[in-house]
Protein backbone atom coordinates (compact mmCIF):
# COMPACT_ATOMS: atom_id res chain seq x y z
CA UNK A 1 0.00 0.00 0.00
CA UNK A 2 1.09 3.48 -1.24
CA UNK A 3 0.85 6.67 1.26
CA UNK A 4 -0.89 8.97 0.11
CA UNK A 5 1.25 12.44 1.07
CA UNK A 6 4.40 9.88 1.75
CA UNK A 7 4.36 7.93 -0.67
CA UNK A 8 5.49 4.37 0.78
CA UNK A 9 5.13 0.93 -0.19
CA UNK A 10 4.21 -0.63 3.41
CA UNK A 11 3.86 -4.43 1.62
CA UNK A 12 2.54 -6.78 4.75
CA UNK A 13 3.72 -7.33 8.20
CA UNK A 14 3.72 -5.26 11.20
CA UNK A 15 7.36 -4.07 10.66
CA UNK A 16 6.46 -3.46 6.88
CA UNK A 17 5.81 0.88 8.03
CA UNK A 18 8.76 1.20 10.52
CA UNK A 19 11.04 -0.01 7.26
CA UNK A 20 9.58 1.92 4.72
CA UNK A 21 9.98 5.08 7.06
CA UNK A 22 13.48 4.32 7.67
CA UNK A 23 14.70 3.50 4.78
CA UNK A 24 12.82 7.20 3.38
CA UNK A 25 14.63 8.93 5.93
CA UNK A 26 17.99 7.14 5.28
CA UNK A 27 17.94 7.27 1.60
CA UNK A 28 17.44 10.88 1.76
CA UNK A 29 14.07 10.71 0.18
CA UNK A 30 12.49 12.57 3.06
CA UNK A 31 14.74 15.14 3.96
CA UNK A 32 15.76 16.31 7.82
CA UNK A 33 13.01 18.89 8.54
CA UNK A 34 10.21 16.99 6.63
CA UNK A 35 7.03 17.12 9.00
CA UNK A 36 5.37 13.82 8.58
CA UNK A 37 1.01 13.44 8.90
CA UNK A 38 -0.35 12.91 11.82
CA UNK A 39 -0.89 8.94 13.33
CA UNK A 40 -4.77 9.19 12.77
CA UNK A 41 -4.02 11.05 9.40
CA UNK A 42 -1.15 8.18 8.33
CA UNK A 43 -2.97 5.21 9.76
CA UNK A 44 -6.49 6.26 7.38
CA UNK A 45 -4.12 6.88 4.36
CA UNK A 46 -2.52 3.57 4.94
CA UNK A 47 -5.64 1.67 5.99
CA UNK A 48 -3.71 0.24 9.18
CA UNK A 49 -4.25 0.54 12.81
CA UNK A 50 -3.43 3.72 14.23
CA UNK A 51 -1.43 2.00 17.18
CA UNK A 52 0.66 0.37 13.97
CA UNK A 53 1.59 4.13 13.25
CA UNK A 54 2.44 4.92 16.56
CA UNK A 55 4.30 2.18 17.19
CA UNK A 56 6.77 2.55 14.25
CA UNK A 57 6.56 6.65 14.75
CA UNK A 58 8.16 5.38 18.60
CA UNK A 59 10.87 3.42 16.77
CA UNK A 60 12.16 5.53 15.25
CA UNK A 61 12.05 8.42 17.30
CA UNK A 62 14.12 6.04 19.59
CA UNK A 63 16.82 4.84 16.33
CA UNK A 64 17.25 9.40 16.54
CA UNK A 65 15.68 9.06 12.48
CA UNK A 66 12.48 11.21 13.96
CA UNK A 67 12.11 14.25 16.09
CA UNK A 68 8.71 14.68 18.18
CA UNK A 69 7.29 16.91 20.50
CA UNK A 70 3.77 17.34 22.13
CA UNK A 71 1.94 19.77 20.14
CA UNK A 72 4.07 20.18 17.76
CA UNK A 73 4.14 16.59 15.91
CA UNK A 74 6.89 14.28 14.93
CA UNK A 75 9.45 15.48 11.66
CA UNK A 76 12.59 13.70 10.16
CA UNK A 77 15.74 14.31 12.31
CA UNK A 78 18.92 16.24 10.67
CA UNK A 79 21.15 12.90 11.22
CA UNK A 80 23.80 14.82 9.40
CA UNK A 81 24.15 17.61 11.63
CA UNK A 82 24.68 17.02 14.94
CA UNK A 83 24.04 19.79 17.87
CA UNK A 84 27.67 21.44 17.91
CA UNK A 85 28.56 23.46 21.38
CA UNK A 86 27.89 26.94 21.78
CA UNK A 87 30.32 29.15 19.93
CA UNK A 88 31.82 31.48 21.42
CA UNK A 89 29.76 35.55 21.15
CA UNK A 90 31.41 37.15 18.00
CA UNK A 91 32.65 40.33 17.67
CA UNK A 92 30.47 42.93 16.68
CA UNK A 93 31.39 43.77 12.84
CA UNK A 94 30.53 47.42 11.83
CA UNK A 95 29.25 48.51 8.37
CA UNK A 96 30.74 51.43 6.98
CA UNK A 97 30.84 50.90 3.23
CA UNK A 98 29.50 53.69 1.68
CA UNK A 99 25.70 53.58 -0.08
CA UNK A 100 23.70 53.25 1.68
CA UNK A 101 20.97 55.13 4.34
CA UNK A 102 20.34 53.91 8.31
CA UNK A 103 17.49 51.22 7.25
CA UNK A 104 16.96 51.40 10.90
CA UNK A 105 15.26 55.46 10.04
CA UNK A 106 12.83 53.90 7.55
CA UNK A 107 9.43 55.42 8.44
CA UNK A 108 7.67 52.37 8.90
CA UNK A 109 4.35 53.41 10.65
CA UNK A 110 3.89 56.00 7.90
CA UNK A 111 4.66 53.80 5.17
CA UNK A 112 2.18 51.51 6.23
CA UNK A 113 -0.11 54.05 7.02
CA UNK A 114 -0.24 55.18 3.09
CA UNK A 115 -0.36 52.42 1.53
CA UNK A 116 -3.53 51.30 3.74
CA UNK A 117 -4.63 54.68 2.88
CA UNK A 118 -4.00 54.67 -1.18
CA UNK A 119 -5.09 51.27 -1.45
CA UNK A 120 -8.38 51.61 0.74
CA UNK A 121 -8.84 54.54 -1.89
CA UNK A 122 -7.37 53.13 -5.38
CA UNK A 123 -9.42 53.03 -8.18
CA UNK A 124 -9.72 49.52 -10.16
CA UNK A 125 -8.05 51.30 -12.82
CA UNK A 126 -5.31 52.23 -11.01
CA UNK A 127 -4.21 48.64 -10.41
CA UNK A 128 -4.45 47.37 -13.78
CA UNK A 129 -1.76 47.26 -16.76
CA UNK A 130 -0.77 51.16 -16.64
CA UNK A 131 1.64 54.06 -18.40
CA UNK A 132 4.64 52.79 -18.95
CA UNK A 133 5.74 55.76 -17.72
CA UNK A 134 4.24 55.44 -14.31
CA UNK A 135 0.91 56.13 -12.52
CA UNK A 136 -0.26 59.82 -13.52
CA UNK A 137 -1.00 60.52 -9.84
CA UNK A 138 2.76 60.01 -8.65
CA UNK A 139 4.51 61.91 -12.01
CA UNK A 140 2.39 64.34 -10.66
CA UNK A 141 3.59 64.06 -7.03
CA UNK A 142 7.45 64.05 -8.55
CA UNK A 143 7.31 67.31 -10.39
CA UNK A 144 5.71 69.26 -8.02
CA UNK A 145 8.39 68.15 -4.96
CA UNK A 146 11.26 67.65 -7.49
CA UNK A 147 10.37 71.62 -8.75
CA UNK A 148 9.86 73.06 -5.11
CA UNK A 149 13.09 70.91 -3.41
CA UNK A 150 15.57 70.87 -6.16
CA UNK A 151 14.71 73.63 -8.37
CA UNK A 152 13.91 71.10 -11.30
CA UNK A 153 11.85 72.62 -14.15
CA UNK A 154 8.86 70.01 -15.26
CA UNK A 155 5.22 68.94 -14.97
CA UNK A 156 3.74 65.13 -15.33
CA UNK A 157 4.42 64.99 -19.07
CA UNK A 158 8.38 64.90 -18.63
CA UNK A 159 8.40 62.56 -15.63
CA UNK A 160 9.34 58.95 -16.13
CA UNK A 161 8.75 56.59 -12.68
CA UNK A 162 11.71 53.90 -12.71
CA UNK A 163 13.25 50.91 -10.59
CA UNK A 164 15.64 53.12 -9.03
CA UNK A 165 18.29 55.10 -10.43
CA UNK A 166 20.38 52.02 -12.09
CA UNK A 167 17.44 51.27 -13.73
CA UNK A 168 16.87 54.44 -15.21
CA UNK A 169 20.81 54.68 -16.60
CA UNK A 170 20.01 51.59 -18.12
CA UNK A 171 16.75 53.24 -19.74
CA UNK A 172 18.71 56.17 -20.84
CA UNK A 173 21.53 54.38 -22.12
CA UNK A 174 19.47 52.42 -24.38
CA UNK A 175 17.67 55.20 -25.63
CA UNK A 176 20.59 57.37 -26.53
CA UNK A 177 22.62 54.27 -28.23
CA UNK A 178 19.41 53.84 -30.38
CA UNK A 179 19.18 57.69 -30.95
CA UNK A 180 23.41 57.44 -32.31
CA UNK A 181 25.27 58.21 -28.59
CA UNK A 182 27.98 56.24 -28.91
CA UNK A 183 30.32 57.31 -26.13
CA UNK A 184 28.82 58.88 -23.04
CA UNK A 185 31.26 60.16 -20.28
CA UNK A 186 31.51 59.12 -16.42
CA UNK A 187 33.38 60.68 -13.72
CA UNK A 188 36.99 59.48 -13.06
CA UNK A 189 36.66 58.44 -10.25
CA UNK A 190 33.03 57.51 -10.21
CA UNK A 191 31.07 54.13 -9.68
CA UNK A 192 32.57 51.15 -11.55
CA UNK A 193 28.79 49.55 -11.73
CA UNK A 194 27.91 52.63 -13.80
CA UNK A 195 30.15 52.38 -16.49
CA UNK A 196 29.00 48.57 -16.72
CA UNK A 197 25.84 49.19 -16.67
CA UNK A 198 26.24 52.25 -19.66
CA UNK A 199 28.22 49.65 -21.78
CA UNK A 200 26.02 46.89 -21.45
CA UNK A 201 23.54 48.91 -23.19
CA UNK A 202 25.96 49.43 -26.22
CA UNK A 203 27.37 53.18 -25.42
CA UNK A 204 31.20 52.56 -24.83
CA UNK A 205 32.89 55.23 -21.79
CA UNK A 206 35.57 57.89 -21.20
CA UNK A 207 36.63 59.30 -18.21
CA UNK A 208 36.15 62.63 -17.02
CA UNK A 209 38.62 63.58 -14.52
CA UNK A 210 37.31 65.34 -11.50
CA UNK A 211 39.34 67.56 -9.25
CA UNK A 212 38.13 70.25 -6.72
CA UNK A 213 35.31 72.07 -8.73
CA UNK A 214 33.74 68.42 -10.45
CA UNK A 215 33.84 66.60 -13.68
CA UNK A 216 36.01 68.41 -16.60
CA UNK A 217 34.20 69.10 -19.92
CA UNK A 218 34.45 66.47 -22.90
CA UNK A 219 35.65 65.95 -25.69
CA UNK A 220 34.32 62.92 -28.37
CA UNK A 221 31.14 62.18 -25.67
CA UNK A 222 27.51 62.27 -27.13
CA UNK A 223 26.62 62.28 -23.23
CA UNK A 224 27.92 62.79 -19.76
CA UNK A 225 26.75 61.09 -16.51
CA UNK A 226 27.48 63.51 -13.96
CA UNK A 227 27.00 63.97 -9.64
CA UNK A 228 26.74 67.48 -9.37
CA UNK A 229 25.48 68.08 -5.87
CA UNK A 230 27.82 65.65 -3.88
CA UNK A 231 30.34 63.91 -6.26
CA UNK A 232 30.70 60.66 -5.92
CA UNK A 233 32.99 59.64 -4.39
CA UNK A 234 35.15 62.84 -3.93
CA UNK A 235 32.37 64.39 -2.36
CA UNK A 236 33.10 67.91 -4.33
CA UNK A 237 30.14 70.43 -5.63
CA UNK A 238 30.23 71.25 -9.49
CA UNK A 239 31.35 74.24 -9.97
CA UNK A 240 29.28 77.74 -11.29
CA UNK A 241 32.04 77.34 -13.82
CA UNK A 242 31.71 73.98 -14.80
CA UNK A 243 28.04 74.01 -14.75
CA UNK A 244 28.28 76.95 -17.22
CA UNK A 245 30.78 74.98 -18.93
CA UNK A 246 28.64 71.62 -19.64
CA UNK A 247 25.35 73.26 -20.21
CA UNK A 248 27.34 74.88 -23.41
CA UNK A 249 28.95 71.82 -24.37
CA UNK A 250 25.80 70.36 -24.73
CA UNK A 251 23.92 73.13 -26.92
CA UNK A 252 27.23 73.78 -28.95
CA UNK A 253 26.98 69.75 -29.90
CA UNK A 254 23.25 68.93 -29.30
CA UNK A 255 24.82 66.36 -26.20
CA UNK A 256 22.73 65.48 -23.04
CA UNK A 257 23.77 65.57 -19.32
CA UNK A 258 22.32 63.15 -17.17
CA UNK A 259 22.17 64.65 -14.05
CA UNK A 260 22.58 62.43 -11.29
CA UNK A 261 21.09 63.78 -8.13
CA UNK A 262 23.42 61.74 -5.68
CA UNK A 263 22.56 63.55 -2.39
CA UNK A 264 21.18 65.92 -3.59
CA UNK A 265 18.65 66.27 -0.44
CA UNK A 266 21.61 66.02 2.18
CA UNK A 267 23.54 69.33 2.12
CA UNK A 268 24.75 70.28 6.18
CA UNK A 269 26.27 73.96 5.78
CA UNK A 270 24.00 75.12 3.53
CA UNK A 271 20.85 74.71 1.46
CA UNK A 272 21.44 72.68 -1.54
CA UNK A 273 22.74 73.90 -4.85
CA UNK A 274 20.01 73.56 -7.02
CA UNK A 275 19.80 71.08 -9.94
CA UNK A 276 21.55 71.37 -13.06
CA UNK A 277 18.45 70.29 -15.27
CA UNK A 278 16.57 74.35 -14.75
CA UNK A 279 19.77 75.30 -16.33
CA UNK A 280 18.50 73.86 -19.75
CA UNK A 281 15.57 71.13 -19.59
CA UNK A 282 15.94 70.49 -23.41
CA UNK A 283 19.78 68.73 -22.84
CA UNK A 284 19.76 67.82 -19.29
CA UNK A 285 18.04 64.51 -17.80
CA UNK A 286 17.59 64.94 -14.00
CA UNK A 287 17.78 61.63 -12.67
CA UNK A 288 16.79 60.31 -8.33
CA UNK A 289 15.75 57.81 -6.34
CA UNK A 290 14.49 57.15 -3.35
CA UNK A 291 16.96 54.40 -2.39
CA UNK A 292 19.04 57.65 -0.02
CA UNK A 293 15.98 59.37 1.40
CA UNK A 294 14.06 56.56 2.09
CA UNK A 295 15.68 52.70 1.94
CA UNK A 296 16.93 51.11 -1.82
CA UNK A 297 14.83 48.20 -1.11
CA UNK A 298 11.76 50.05 -2.43
CA UNK A 299 13.46 50.07 -5.73
CA UNK A 300 12.04 53.46 -6.96
CA UNK A 301 13.05 56.60 -8.67
CA UNK A 302 12.28 58.94 -11.55
CA UNK A 303 13.41 60.67 -14.59
CA UNK A 304 12.59 64.66 -16.01
CA UNK A 305 13.63 63.51 -19.85
CA UNK A 306 13.69 66.35 -22.92
CA UNK A 307 11.01 66.37 -25.18
CA UNK A 308 13.69 64.55 -27.45
CA UNK A 309 14.38 61.48 -25.53
CA UNK A 310 10.78 60.82 -23.77
CA UNK A 311 9.68 58.07 -26.80
CA UNK A 312 12.93 56.62 -26.99
CA UNK A 313 13.36 56.13 -22.61
CA UNK A 314 9.37 55.02 -22.96
CA UNK A 315 10.22 52.64 -25.85
CA UNK A 316 13.16 51.21 -23.81
CA UNK A 317 10.78 50.37 -20.80
CA UNK A 318 8.55 48.54 -23.01
CA UNK A 319 11.07 46.30 -24.56
CA UNK A 320 12.41 45.62 -20.83
CA UNK A 321 9.10 45.34 -19.08
CA UNK A 322 10.48 46.80 -16.25
CA UNK A 323 8.04 48.97 -14.51
CA UNK A 324 7.27 49.80 -10.78
CA UNK A 325 4.58 48.23 -8.71
CA UNK A 326 1.12 50.27 -8.64
CA UNK A 327 0.78 49.71 -4.86
CA UNK A 328 4.63 51.73 -4.55
CA UNK A 329 3.72 54.43 -6.72
CA UNK A 330 0.67 55.44 -5.15
CA UNK A 331 2.29 55.11 -1.48
CA UNK A 332 5.21 57.26 -2.40
CA UNK A 333 2.54 59.65 -4.42
CA UNK A 334 0.72 59.96 -0.88
CA UNK A 335 4.10 60.92 1.17
CA UNK A 336 4.99 63.18 -1.27
CA UNK A 337 1.62 65.06 -1.45
CA UNK A 338 1.19 65.06 2.39
CA UNK A 339 4.41 66.31 3.04
CA UNK A 340 5.38 63.35 5.02
CA UNK A 341 8.30 62.66 2.85
CA UNK A 342 9.74 66.42 3.29
CA UNK A 343 9.23 66.02 6.99
CA UNK A 344 11.52 62.65 7.45
CA UNK A 345 14.11 63.39 5.10
CA UNK A 346 14.47 66.59 7.42
CA UNK A 347 14.67 64.00 10.36
CA UNK A 348 17.41 61.90 8.72
CA UNK A 349 19.21 64.60 7.38
CA UNK A 350 19.63 65.69 11.34
CA UNK A 351 20.82 62.80 11.70
CA UNK A 352 23.66 62.89 9.03
CA UNK A 353 24.54 65.87 9.93
CA UNK A 354 25.39 65.14 13.49
CA UNK A 355 27.60 61.85 12.52
CA UNK A 356 29.19 63.80 9.39
CA UNK A 357 30.40 66.51 12.17
CA UNK A 358 31.47 63.86 14.52
CA UNK A 359 33.34 61.84 11.72
CA UNK A 360 35.32 65.06 10.79
CA UNK A 361 36.28 66.03 14.46
CA UNK A 362 38.10 62.39 14.92
CA UNK A 363 39.25 62.40 11.18
CA UNK A 364 41.06 64.86 9.41
CA UNK A 365 41.31 65.91 6.19
CA UNK A 366 38.26 64.74 4.82
CA UNK A 367 38.13 65.55 1.18
CA UNK A 368 34.75 67.12 0.19
CA UNK A 369 32.03 69.44 1.25
CA UNK A 370 29.74 68.29 4.43
CA UNK A 371 26.77 66.87 2.68
CA UNK A 372 26.10 63.33 1.92
CA UNK A 373 26.11 60.02 3.13
CA UNK A 374 29.66 59.27 2.66
CA UNK A 375 32.99 61.04 2.84
CA UNK A 376 36.29 60.26 1.29
CA UNK A 377 39.69 59.90 3.50
CA UNK A 378 42.65 60.74 1.10
CA UNK A 379 45.67 58.00 2.28
CA UNK A 380 49.05 58.58 0.85
CA UNK A 381 49.49 55.04 -1.38
CA UNK A 382 47.81 52.37 -2.65
CA UNK A 383 49.77 49.94 -0.06
CA UNK A 384 48.51 52.26 2.85
CA UNK A 385 44.84 51.29 1.53
CA UNK A 386 45.71 47.95 1.65
CA UNK A 387 46.74 47.86 4.98
CA UNK A 388 43.88 49.84 6.68
CA UNK A 389 41.31 47.52 4.89
CA UNK A 390 42.99 44.76 6.37
CA UNK A 391 43.27 46.34 10.26
CA UNK A 392 39.72 47.08 9.63
CA UNK A 393 38.64 44.04 8.78
CA UNK A 394 41.06 42.31 11.68
CA UNK A 395 38.64 44.97 13.89
CA UNK A 396 35.45 44.15 12.96
CA UNK A 397 35.18 46.81 10.57
CA UNK A 398 33.36 46.49 7.02
CA UNK A 399 35.37 48.95 4.66
CA UNK A 400 35.57 50.18 0.75
CA UNK A 401 38.89 52.36 -0.66
CA UNK A 402 38.39 53.48 -3.66
CA UNK A 403 41.17 51.89 -5.52
CA UNK A 404 40.19 48.58 -4.50
CA UNK A 405 36.47 49.34 -5.06
CA UNK A 406 37.45 50.00 -8.83
CA UNK A 407 36.53 53.61 -8.70
CA UNK A 408 39.45 54.68 -11.68
CA UNK A 409 38.96 54.10 -14.97
CA UNK A 410 42.58 53.02 -14.84
CA UNK A 411 44.06 50.65 -12.70
CA UNK A 412 47.62 52.48 -12.66
CA UNK A 413 46.09 55.53 -10.97
CA UNK A 414 48.40 56.19 -7.84
CA UNK A 415 45.55 57.81 -5.60
CA UNK A 416 44.50 55.87 -2.55
CA UNK A 417 41.78 56.03 0.02
CA UNK A 418 38.99 55.46 2.29
CA UNK A 419 35.22 55.85 1.15
CA UNK A 420 33.57 56.11 4.57
CA UNK A 421 29.81 55.13 4.90
CA UNK A 422 28.88 56.70 7.81
CA UNK A 423 25.28 56.38 7.06
CA UNK A 424 25.06 52.62 7.02
CA UNK A 425 25.32 51.36 10.70
CA UNK A 426 22.65 51.69 12.67
CA UNK A 427 22.05 55.06 15.27
CA UNK A 428 23.12 52.17 17.88
CA UNK A 429 26.28 51.39 16.59
CA UNK A 430 27.41 55.12 15.11
CA UNK A 431 29.80 55.41 18.61
CA UNK A 432 31.28 52.20 18.46
CA UNK A 433 32.11 52.05 14.63
CA UNK A 434 33.41 55.26 14.95
CA UNK A 435 35.71 54.69 17.87
CA UNK A 436 37.06 51.59 16.07
CA UNK A 437 37.61 53.53 12.74
CA UNK A 438 39.81 56.05 14.57
CA UNK A 439 41.33 53.02 16.42
CA UNK A 440 42.02 51.42 13.05
CA UNK A 441 43.19 54.78 11.15
CA UNK A 442 45.23 55.97 14.24
CA UNK A 443 49.03 56.54 12.62
CA UNK A 444 47.53 55.73 9.06
CA UNK A 445 49.73 57.81 6.30
CA UNK A 446 47.32 60.39 5.12
CA UNK A 447 47.71 62.47 2.32
CA UNK A 448 45.61 65.44 0.30
CA UNK A 449 45.25 64.71 -2.82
Amino acid sequence: MLGVDLHLDIGAGSRALEAALREAVTSGRLPAGTKLPGTRTLAGDLGVARGTVVEAYAQLVAEGRLVSATGSGTWVADTRHPPRRPEPPARPVFDLRPGRPDLGLFPRALWAASVKRTLAAASRESLDYSDPAGLKVLREAVATYLSRARGVRADAGAVVVTSGFTHGLALLSRALHGAGVRTIGTEDPGLAHHRAVIRAAGPATTPLAVDSEGAAVPSGAGAVLLTPAHQHPRGVVLSPGRRAAFLGWAREHGGIVIEDDYDGEFRYDKNPVGALQAGDPDHVVFAGSTSKSLAPGLRLGWLVVPDRLRVPVLDAVAATGATVGAPAQLAIADLLDRGDYDRHVRRARQVYRKRRAELAARLAPLDGIPAGLHALLPLASRQEEKRVLDAGLAAGLQLQGITTAGYWHSADRPEAGLIIGYATPPQSAWRPALDALAEVLAGAAIKPW
